[in-house]
């Protein structure tokens, strides 16, 4: 069983940055790829990103550009790195791998 654990949200003013982890634990051996989630509150949980570790990434357009997937999920470890925060950022930010989800951390990015 994989475990997923999301962490470095908070509290961000417009236009500041954030690096969000996602770190693996359990049968991580069989890993090959993350992806990233977010959902506002009242919205619904919407694809942020993909990351494969082979190389492969897709991100949506309202973060691409801005929005940056690393690190190797099957050694463990995946990272989001947020630049130039926007309010509409303000989200619960999930990682998911292989099926597993995260249980979230929060971004609030303030005007």
């Amino acid at each position: 069983q994989v475990q997923l654990v999301e962490s470095g949200g908070g509290l961000v003013q417009v236009g500041g940055s954030l690096t969000l982890s996602c770190v693996a634990s359990g049968s991580i051996g069989n890993l090959n790829g993350v992806a990233w989630y977010r959902q506002a509150p009242g919205a619904r949980r919407e694809w942020v990103g993909t990351s494969s570790d082979f190389g492969s990434q897709a991100y949506a357009d309202s973060v691409k550009g801005r929005f940056t997937i690393s690190g190797t999920i099957g050694k463990g470890t995946s990272y989001l790195q947020m630049n130039n925060l926007q309010p509409d950022d303000t989200a619960l930010y999930f990682c998911k791998a292989s099926g597993i989800w995260g249980q979230g951390t929060q971004v609030t990015v303030s005007s």
